[in-house]
């Protein structure tokens, strides 16, 4: 048996957009090309559909590339890169019980749970529909299958998790807190709750300004709670993506926090 990581671009996603652009398509043609409708309002509609039509490709074609990219099964294995790229960041003791918020699929909380076989990973996550192929069942059979026994997965929510301060010696995630609206540092801070001190973290995130606020002044204020480290490094010069790569498929500002309790 092998493990299925699905996409980080679902196939439903790509499906809805090729109908909407089929759609346009239908009625730029129907009432864009034909004499049901005439003078003012057949040019209005012309406009209208015509411009659906090439934004419905745009996005469409977009996200086929994306899907590419990112497929485990593929040339370019983007998220398999930048699963193993976060989890080099986790190393705990024999012993160490670790938290990955956001699981998904399972995939950062097994490469983490391979690297410390003797340590212990809990992913969680509210398995939403828009991303109804990713759910617990899923997390455990490609536990099962990479035979990564250290793990366990339950449902969640990242913006109040159902563990007790200073719970865990290690917590991580993957592109989650941007997905979420409203308070994103606080969101971090309720992850590091959970965190003993002592204890490390890795997080990767879109840590735009617009997403997330002054990362510099969150740092700061880091520090002034006591935490022992806490930078963030770039991910888009190479490390886990190129650049352009960033730009294009729309993960401008992907930074990994990391550091030390």
């Amino acid at each position: 048996m092998k493990p299925d990581y699905k996409n980080w671009m679902p196939k439903g996603m790509i499906y809805t957009a090729l109908s909407i652009t089929a759609l346009f398509l239908v009625l730029f043609i129907v009432f864009g090309l034909t004499e049901i409708v005439s003078g003012v309002l057949k040019t209005v509609l012309f406009i209208i559909f015509l411009i659906g039509t090439a934004a419905g490709v745009c996005i469409t074609v977009w996200m086929a590339l994306v899907y590419r990219a990112f497929d485990y099964n593929g040339k370019r294995k983007m998220s398999k890169q930048i699963i193993d790229g976060i989890a080099a960041y986790i190393d705990v003791p024999d012993g160490s019980k670790c938290l990955d918020v956001g699981c998904g699929s399972g995939a950062l909380t097994i490469a983490c749970a391979k690297r410390n076989p003797k340590a212990s990973f809990i992913g969680v996550d509210r398995w939403g529909k828009e991303y109804a192929s990713f759910n617990q069942p899923l997390c455990e059979r490609n536990a099962k299958a990479e035979g990564a026994k250290n793990t366990s997965f339950q449902r969640g929510d990242a913006t109040k998790l159902d563990f007790a301060d200073e719970t865990f010696d290690a917590v991580c995630s993957n592109y989650v807190y941007h997905n979420i609206p409203g308070d994103r540092q606080a969101y971090l801070l309720e992850t590091l709750r959970t965190l003993k001190k002592g204890g490390t973290f890795a997080i990767h995130d879109i840590f735009s300004k617009t997403k997330y606020g002054d990362m510099q002044a969150f740092l700061k204020k880091l520090r002034e709670m006591g935490y022992e480290k806490a930078e963030l490094i770039d991910t888009t010069d190479g490390k886990l993506m190129s650049k352009s790569e960033s730009v294009w498929m729309g993960l401008s500002g992907s930074a990994l926090l990391v550091g030390r309790k």
